[in-house]
C-alpha cells in the first residue's frame, strides 16, 4: 500500500485521480479500525493531516464555517456555536470517548455517512452545507441531500469534502441533542436533534431529526408543522411523535430491534420538545 502526506489540496486530489484504489484518510479513527478489520485494503492512501486550509474553524459573514480536518474536540468547545447552531456542538461532545474527540474529524465522520453517527443528523437539522471540491470545482451539498443510503453520500469518485457551513443562529433559537446508547460512547440506537424557536411556551418554529432509524437521517416537514403553536403536554405532542416514529425506516440489529427504536423516537419527542421549552424559558428570563 502506498501512503502520501500531500501539503495542498491539488496534490491531494491529484494523488486520489493517480490511484483508482486510493482512500483519503483524516483522523484514521474510521477507516484505520476498518482496514484492521479487513473490510477495506485501499491501494494507497492520500493523508489529509498536513493540509492547513482544512483545520479549524472561523466565522463568515452567513454562520460558522467548519473545515474538514477539524478534530471532534474543537467543535465540542467552540461557544461560537450557540442557540440553534449548537446543535452541531452538542452531538460532536457525544462522539465516542475523549480519546476519539480528540483524533477524529469531521470531515472523516461526514465521508463514512453511519446513519448511527451524530453528526449526520445534528448537521441536517442545522440545516448545514457540505463543501465538496473535486476537478470540477467547489460545490456545495444540503447536509439533507448528502447523504444518500446506508454508508452513501454524494461525493463522487476523487472529491473531498473541504469544510462544513452552518447557518448563523437565529434570535431565540433552541437545540437539544438526545441520544440512547448501548454504552457511554458507542453509536446510537436513536438519537434526536432538536432545533427550535418558541415564545414563551408556544413553538414558533422546529426542527426535528432522528438518527440511527434508517438509511440516513430522517426528517419529516409534517412533524414539523405538528410542533408550530404546540407547547409541553399538549396532546398534539404525541399525534408529532407517533407521525415521527412511523416516518422512520429502521432495522434490527445488535444495538435494538426496529420496534424498539420507534418506541424510543415516541417517547423522546415529547422529552426534548420540553427541554428545549425550559431551556427557551430560561434564556428569555
Amino acid at each position: 500500500m502506498r501512503y502520501f502526506r500531500p501539503r495542498s489540496l491539488d496534490e491531494a486530489l491529484s494523488r486520489l485521480a493517480e490511484f483508482d484504489d486510493a482512500r483519503p484518510i483524516a483522523g484514521g479513527a474510521t477507516l484505520v479500525a476498518m482496514m484492521n478489520a479487513d473490510l477495506l485494503a485501499p491501494g494507497a492512501l492520500v493523508s489529509l493531516a498536513a493540509i492547513d486550509e482544512l483545520a479549524g474553524i472561523c466565522a463568515a459573514a452567513d454562520g460558522i464555517v467548519i473545515g474538514a480536518m477539524t478534530r471532534h474536540a474543537m467543535v465540542a468547545a467552540d461557544q461560537r456555536l450557540h442557540g440553534d447552531s449548537a446543535i452541531v456542538r452538542l452531538a460532536a461532545a457525544e462522539i465516542g470517548h475523549p480519546a476519539i474527540r480528540a483524533v477524529g474529524t469531521i470531515g472523516g465522520s461526514l465521508a463514512h455517512a453511519d446513519p448511527a453517527a451524530d453528526y449526520p443528523t445534528a448537521l441536517t437539522a442545522a440545516g448545514a452545507d457540505i463543501e465538496i471540491l473535486g476537478s470540477g470545482g467547489r460545490r456545495r451539498v444540503a447536509a439533507a441531500e448528502f447523504f444518500e443510503d446506508f454508508y452513501t453520500t454524494a461525493l463522487a469518485d476523487g472529491e473531498l469534502i473541504t469544510a462544513v457551513h452552518v447557518p448563523a443562529p437565529r434570535t431565540g433559537g433552541i437545540a437539544v441533542y438526545r441520544k440512547i446508547a448501548r454504552s457511554d460512547g458507542d453509536f446510537a440506537i436513536a438519537s434526536i436533534a432538536f432545533c427550535g424557536v418558541f415564545d414563551g411556551d408556544r413553538c414558533r418554529d422546529a426542527r426535528v431529526v432522528v438518527g440511527g432509524c434508517g438509511p440516513t437521517p430522517v426528517r419529516s416537514d409534517t412533524v414539523d408543522a405538528m410542533l408550530v403553536d404546540t407547547s409541553p403536554g399538549d396532546t398534539r405532542l404525541t399525534d408529532a411523535a407517533a407521525t415521527l416514529a412511523a416516518a422512520c425506516d429502521p432495522m434490527d440489529d445488535v444495538r435494538g430491534s426496529a420496534h424498539y427504536r420507534r418506541a424510543l423516537v415516541r417517547r423522546l419527542l415529547p422529552h426534548v420538545f420540553a427541554e428545549a421549552c425550559a431551556a427557551a424559558e430560561a434564556q428569555s428570563a
